[in-house]
């Protein structure tokens, strides 16, 4: 009888699930997405209904080609990547492609990998929701029209490799908003007061001034804004006699909050650990995914973190129960039950983010976990500890004294029950503050009084934590997206953080008010919000998929043509004037970030590096004089300057750009700089470009490359080749020596950026006999030393290589500086 295949999502994934159903089962992982729209086409065929047209991602061919295997033997497919809508893109481009070899397919989901959980999915197994995968087809489809289609338009009109995003646009927006409130603040200076008092009773309290002139005091609003009011209040209240007007005592109770969502976990893992959205994702999916917990094997710790949903099973909740009654004590546990309301319009597919198992606390783990992975399991163990436990108790007194035009208020707390505090962190209970006994009419004695000069602050720039909020309340895009949408802004250099905050850049400044100015409806937050409404009812089968992309390009098509003849070229006039020939600067933008560039360019080329200051005014960066190196250039005879790159250090010719000599130095002991020498290089070839010869040359991260011994003269580059044709089927590329910005050497397709297949360890022309792979890889380890083995993710084949390394002599190369000088 054929076993049944279970195809999930991760690799990570397969190892836990089949502890759980032992050799009854094929487990399989399509890692992540197998097909997708293309990538060097818009992929859409909009005039007959949107049709969408999908092709194998690049280096998944050999992952489909082994799943299809799979299939082919097996009696059912269930198919179990993650219980959302991406997810549900993932199993339906998988049945596409199995449905040839096997048509007997199911869709499993479950919230939690345990065997309970898994096996419950598999006696539930459902077909695929059509009106799931309908939802996220739509989502991809709107988003490659939005790029595809506006990017084009930036690129002529702002910088060359740009792009526009439906929703990480609207997002920017927000960033830049910010950021221009910020600018146009006008500070106001204020003086806020404090007290302290005594009375009959001991000890002595601080309050702080609450009225004055009977209106409420407020920065900005209503406030002392001289020394000269604050002084002549000073003395008015030193003269004067201070009474008790009133003192209002009440018990106040204070619920816990629902366990953790996915925005709510990303903005308390933010502001308690500064964890990234991105961080807190990547982190999360391993507990979800199974960690090894010693003599327990790999066990998954927590549910399904991509949620927006408050909702707890009732199995979850007995066993929170059992917890809190056993570890706190019956009087922690409330009457009944805590259930959460989740907001209108979230998904309540599956539940909150919760432990699997809540017996396993925190310290049963901290010894297996990474430090990262115990903090933020900490993090939701308490939190949906506290949601099932009994409210905090507090005893609250609030007292308002009188004095001369002012009023003052002080606030006490104190504790009479934790309630669920007892299961959070000590930070996150609160201080008690006692205020002593207090009779109305009362009078006290003023012991001390504080004043100090302060100015109102611009509204503060956004946190990962505001952000997040911010969008969630908007409903700007999802929970699953919200890590993208900040990754992406930050990646196209559209935003960077400064103290943990995000700043958007020129680039985002230029790109937010040119969609701003031609592309309303795209970036109005109210028609982003909608649009997302309208997805939601794609998924609840509502709405009709290819009937909103339709209605959507109504409008949209109009406006990309407009904005194609009216966006004019992003030209940011400043009031900053040429030096060389009076006419204004303007910012641009390079490579390497923006500029001051002359508006009578190419007559004129002038350029100046420019920051701004807190209220967006723009500084020039005054180049430094260049240090004094004693160093002549051997071609034209003028001094070596000290320079800059990406790269580190060197020494350029102060001759440039008429002579572009540059070459390599160091420092002695005392500080003396002098040339590195170059030793001579191997010879490899003839320059087709100029018949030079060919040098093996070597970067400053490591990696070898071939250039001509007539640079700067001649440019021709190439990289180095290891002779291994890339393992990509169709792809008449070859494996070449690169390496990462770290210096970690690795071997990627010459044909990239069409074909992005890559591998870590030498490449072996010898095709894997396990899974058929074209290539093996020659890998070090200290366990089993020098062998070969498969790239391939989950085959594991590895054998004894039959000769030693033979991949060719790495001759000591030195160190090139960087071309631009």
């Amino acid at each position: 009888m054929p076993k049944d295949l279970i195809i999930v999502e991760s690799p990570a994934k397969v190892k836990t699930i089949s502890k759980f159903l032992g050799k009854d089962y094929m487990v399989d992982a399509s890692v992540g997405h197998v097909r997708d729209l293309p990538t060097r086409d818009l992929g859409v065929d909009e005039e007959n209904g949107f049709t969408p047209r999908y092709e194998i991602i690049q280096g998944k061919e050999e992952v489909v080609k082994r799943l299809k295997a799979a299939a082919k033997k097996a009696g059912t497919v269930y198919l179990a990547p993650d219980p959302d809508r991406e997810g549900e893109a993932i199993a339906w481009h998988v049945a596409e492609l199995l449905r040839p070899v096997n048509s007997n397919i199911r869709r499993i989901q479950f919230n939690e990998i345990t065997a309970r959980a898994v096996k419950e999915a598999l006696e539930n197994a459902q077909d695929l929701n059509q009106n799931l995968f309908d939802s996220q087809q739509a989502r991809r489809i709107l988003d490659r029209l939005v790029g595809y289609k506006i990017s084009p338009i930036l690129w002529k009109n702002v910088k060359r490799g740009i792009s526009a995003g439906r929703v990480q646009s609207v997002a920017l927006k927000l960033l830049v908003e910010r950021e221009k409130e910020r600018r146009a603040f006008k500070t106001d200076e204020y003086w806020p007061f404090k007290v302290l008092l005594e009375g009959g009773n001991p000890p002595p309290f601080w309050l702080e001034l609450h009225k004055l002139s009977g209106k409420a005091v407020k920065p900005g609003v209503n406030h002392i804004s001289t020394q000269a009011e604050a002084e002549a209040l000073q003395q008015t209240l030193e003269a004067g006699q201070f009474t008790v007007d009133s003192v209002q005592e009440k018990q106040r109770k204070r619920d816990p909050l629902p366990p953790y969502i996915t925005s709510t976990l990303q903005q308390d893992a933010n502001r308690r650990m500064g964890y990234s959205a991105k961080r807190t994702m990547s982190v999360a999916q391993r507990l979800y995914e199974g960690v090894e917990l010693g003599r327990h094997g790999t066990t998954a710790l927590i549910t399904y973190m991509r949620t927006d949903s408050v909702r707890i099973a009732k199995e979850a909740q007995e066993a929170a129960r059992e917890l809190i009654i056993d570890r706190f004590g019956a009087d922690y546990y409330p009457s009944k039950p805590r259930n959460f309301k989740t907001k209108g319009g979230a998904q309540d597919a599956h539940e909150a983010i919760r432990p699997v198992d809540v017996t396993i606390t925190p310290d049963d783990v901290k010894s297996s976990l990474p430090s990262e992975q115990h903090k933020l399991y900490r993090l939701i163990w308490q939190r949906f500890v506290a949601s099932q436990m009994a409210a905090a108790s507090f005893w609250d007194t609030t007292v308002l004294v009188s004095a001369p035009a002012t009023e003052w208020r002080a606030k006490g707390e104190r504790l009479l029950f934790p309630g669920f505090l007892a299961a959070m962190d000590k930070s996150g209970t609160e201080a008690e503050t006692e205020l002593p006994k207090l009779v109305e009419g009362e009078t006290l004695r003023l012991n001390e009084l504080k004043k100090e000069q302060k100015f109102t602050q611009p509204p503060p720039r956004y946190s990962e934590a505001s952000l997040v909020k911010t969008l969630e309340e908007l409903g700007i895009g999802r929970p699953s997206t919200y890590a993208a949408i900040i990754s992406t802004l930050l990646d196209r250099e559209y935003a960077r953080q400064e103290e943990k905050r995000f700043v958007p850049t020129e680039l985002g400044f230029t790109v937010s008010d040119q969609l701003s100015e031609h592309f309303h409806a795209l970036m109005d937050v109210g028609f982003t919000a909608q649009m997302e409404s309208l997805l939601d009812d794609v998924a609840a089968g509502k709405q009709d998929w290819a009937k909103l992309l339709k209605d959507f390009g109504h409008d949209f098509y109009p406006t990309l043509e407009k904005a194609r003849t009216e966006m004019a070229r992003s030209q940011q006039e400043t009031d900053i004037v040429c030096e060389n020939c009076g006419k204004p600067m303007s910012i641009k933008f390079g490579k390497t970030g923006e500029f001051l560039g002359c508006t009578g360019f190419p007559t004129c080329r002038t350029i100046k590096n420019f920051t701004r200051d807190e209220n967006g005014a723009i500084r020039i960066v005054e180049r430094e004089t260049p240090e004094e190196t004693g160093v002549e250039c051997e071609k034209c005879g003028k001094p070596m300057a000290i320079k800059q790159s990406r790269r580190g250090e060197f020494l350029g010719c102060t001759g440039y750009p008429d002579c572009k000599n540059i070459v390599n130095f160091q420092r002695d002991e005392n500080g003396a700089i002098s040339v590195i020498e170059s030793e001579k290089l191997q010879v490899v070839g003839s320059c087709p470009d100029c018949g030079g010869e060919l040098l093996l040359k070597k970067a400053r991260t490591g990696s070898r490359f071939i250039a001509c011994s007539n640079y700067p003269d001649c440019t021709y580059a190439a990289p180095f080749s290891t002779g291994v044709p890339c393992p990509v089927e169709g792809c008449a590329g070859e494996l070449v020596e690169k390496s990462s910005r770290r210096g970690k050497i690795f071997f990627s397709c010459s044909a990239y950026p069409k074909c992005d297949y890559a591998v870590w360890n030498w490449p072996v022309n010898e095709p894997c006999p396990k899974c058929g792979h074209p290539i093996l890889t020659r890998k070090t380890t200290k366990d089993k030393g020098e062998h070969l083995a498969c790239p391939q993710k989950g085959c594991g084949y590895t054998r004894e290589p039959d000769e030693p390394a033979d991949t060719p002599d790495t001759p000591d190369l030195p160190d090139m500086p960087d071309d631009n000088a």
